[in-house]
């Protein structure tokens, strides 16, 4: 299936490591981090996206990302601009309704998105591609 060599997630956990490592690495530059997370998963996965904007100057035509959120199987991955840093949530979805929410740090919120960004990929053609420009970086 390109990505995921099988249902036993052979090469799998290499896999989920390698985009764990990959967000890790554009997470460090913060002002950058959301803009092109959100770029990349609106374009690759429409309506499972959702992405609030604000202008960063005063007329300015380029605006930057203040939150997004991305549902994932059970799952909504929700990140926010937090004064110089970002803000990182968790929240377990049934039906559109959410149940739980949590607070989890940058680190575990990008290996937990990765691993359920996995799982997703064994099972859509469209998901996988995601996930391999995301290992491609």
């Amino acid at each position: 299936m390109g990505v995921i060599d099988g249902p036993s997630g052979e090469g799998g956990g290499q896999d989920i490591e390698l985009v764990s490592a990959s967000l890790r690495a554009s997470s460090r530059d913060l002002e950058t981090f959301l803009d092109v997370l959100a770029d990349k998963l609106e374009a690759a996965l429409p309506g499972r996206v959702m992405v609030e904007r604000r202008g960063s100057r005063f007329l300015g035509k380029k605006k930057r990302v203040e939150s997004l959120w991305c549902d994932l199987g059970d799952s909504r991955y929700m990140l926010e601009r937090d004064g110089a840093g970002v803000a990182a949530r968790r929240a377990t979805v049934v039906r559109g309704i959410v149940l739980k929410s949590e607070d989890v740090g940058i680190g575990d919120w990008i290996d937990q998105f990765a691993r359920d960004l996995s799982a997703e990929a064994q099972r859509s053609e469209q998901i996988s591609r995601v996930f391999q420009e995301m290992l491609d970086g």
